[in-house]
């Protein structure tokens, strides 16, 4: 039987961006079904319209078998159809059961009946197979059991579909197994399972049937064991794509960025760095792993001027620029793509031009005399959109009219045109399709050729393989893990030092600072 129909499903918005044209996607029930494309090629937007955060502009929607108008969540909760979505929405103060009983609070006499809502969340992780500690608070578990909770949040509320929005991006290997295992064991049990993703390697790894989709439209369906990860990307690009990048040979010299025994201790008392030194040197890339929340962010934000009151030191070229703020660190040859690109890297409102000279407005050749020179950003604007291939009607769309994978080619063409001597790129692929993807690590490989030093933090462990020359590991705010070569490694090894299993000697780790 089929659990979900979506026949001839458009989606036009009100500013006249099609998302969906004419999509048709079946999934039968009891299978895992993955649905991949480009960004903007419209499956979040297709997803959003099953689970009734949006509605089509026209189009049909069976559940099993019976059409259903679905309006807002709540019908599709009441339909089966359940959501975990890529941002976690859990409340991190609260316990696991407490997070799971929001909205559906069992009582006794006039108050919460607490002890009731424990045994509810252990009979359901008992039944499912997906163990959570009901209760421990949120914010003391690893993102792995996180997710169980999200997962069992839906399924308590009685979900039969279970949409899974990119739900390895921030899971180590073994919790990746753990979360596939789980899934499998569901669909054994009749669930059904829409499995949205990037990672075509996993996608081959856990699904029965793809969808691909293209430009807003179906291209295609297929038995996952029949089709594979080369024809995967070219149906979703529409062209030849190379999935593994070639490292090219290291070439460091002098030593761009020193960080000396830096530590942080958040407002509330814990300790969140400690102890942590390192060097970047000119033309090489040194890949920071680890599993997010052990301190990653805390340490960028630290390094780009985005967060005070460190000790220990950054030096820069040879200065100390310990806890100065960003705009100092952009006019000392400082680069920096961010994690969140809609919060951090670009101004949305803002067109494409605006944004490719937001950092040098004031420098030559963009003004003279306080007169700022239009067609000069005009030009730099249309080479800069050729260069990095960022598709957009031209230098003064809005940011925000573009897809995710082309808000990060302007955020990346904008640092890559800097002239900078140090690039700091934090989850520069994250949420982008297998084409951006491909494009923003060989820009990565070309910096470092062209003698940049570049710090790459990344939760993508393919990714570190494939970039780095060198690789430190980071758990609980220290670094655990330190691979002078990257040569042989594997993505399981770095996991086990990803979660605390393994650890280097400390004289080992000392080395991760080359004088």
């Amino acid at each position: 039987m089929k659990a979900v129909e979506m026949h001839n499903i458009v989606k036009i918005y009100p500013n006249g961006v099609v998302a969906n044209r004419g999509v048709d996607f079946e999934v039968e029930e009891g299978e895992i079904h993955a649905l991949v494309g480009e960004n903007g090629a419209g499956k979040t937007t297709l997803m959003k319209i099953l689970f009734g955060i949006e509605y089509p502009t026209s189009g049909e929607i069976r559940v099993f078998g019976k059409k259903v108008h679905i309006t807002n969540p709540h019908v599709a909760i009441s339909l089966g159809i359940g959501m975990v979505h890529q941002h976690f929405m859990l409340v991190p103060s609260l316990t696991v059961a407490e997070n799971m009983i929001l909205g559906m609070e069992p009582t006794k006499f006039t108050s919460i009946d607490y002890q009731r809502a424990v045994k509810m969340v252990e009979e359901a992780a008992e039944k499912y197979g997906l163990p959570v500690p009901a209760k421990e608070k949120v914010l003391d578990l690893p993102v792995g059991i996180k997710q169980r909770v999200e997962i069992l949040k839906a399924l308590i509320r009685g979900a039969k579909i279970l949409i899974l929005d990119e739900p390895t991006a921030v899971l180590t290997p073994q919790e990746t197994g753990e979360l596939f295992q789980a899934l499998r064991n569901l669909a054994k049990s009749g669930m059904t399972i829409i499995f949205i993703s990037h990672k075509l390697k996993e996608v081959k790894e856990i699904s029965d049937r793809l969808t691909i989709l293209r430009n807003g439209k179906n291209v295609g369906t297929f038995v996952t064991s029949e089709i594979s990860e080369e024809e995967i990307s070219r149906r979703m690009v529409g062209r030849e794509v190379e999935l593994v990048i070639e490292r090219t040979e290291s070439k460091p010299r002098d030593v761009v960025l020193r960080v000396e025994n830096l530590e942080y201790t958040r407002e509330d008392g814990v300790k969140v760095l400690n102890r942590i030194s390192f060097s970047v040197r000119s033309g090489e890339i040194l890949g920071v792993a680890g599993v997010e929340g052990n301190g990653q962010r805390e340490l960028v934000e630290i390094l780009t001027g985005l967060r005070f009151g460190a000790m220990g030191k950054v030096i820069l070229n040879g200065e100390n620029i310990t806890n100065q703020p960003s705009h100092i660190l952009r006019r000392k040859e400082m680069a920096h793509i961010p994690e969140d690109r809609v919060e951090l890297g670009v101004a949305l409102k803002a067109t494409i031009a605006e944004n490719l000279i937001s950092d040098r407005y004031y420098k030559d050749p963009f003004c003279g005399r306080m007169v700022m020179k239009p067609q000069k950003i005009r030009e730099f604007a249309e080479q800069a959109i050729k260069n990095f291939n960022i598709r957009a009607d031209g230098p003064d769309s809005p940011v925000m009219m573009l897809s995710g994978g082309n808000i990060q080619k302007v955020l990346v063409a904008r640092e890559f045109t800097s002239d900078a001597k140090l690039l700091i790129a934090d989850q520069p692929t994250r949420g982008i399709d297998v084409g951006s993807t491909e494009f923003v690590r060989k820009k990565l490989i070309e910096a470092k050729d062209e003698g940049v030093a570049v710090l790459l933090v990344s939760a993508d462990l393919q990714e570190i393989l494939q970039l780095s020359d060198r690789i430190i590991v980071m758990y609980r705010g220290e670094i655990v893990g330190y691979f002078p070569k990257n040569e042989g490694l594997t993505e399981e090894e770095l996991g086990y030092y990803m979660l605390g299993v393994r650890r280097h000697e400390e004289s080992r780790i000392k080395e991760a600072l080359i004088s």
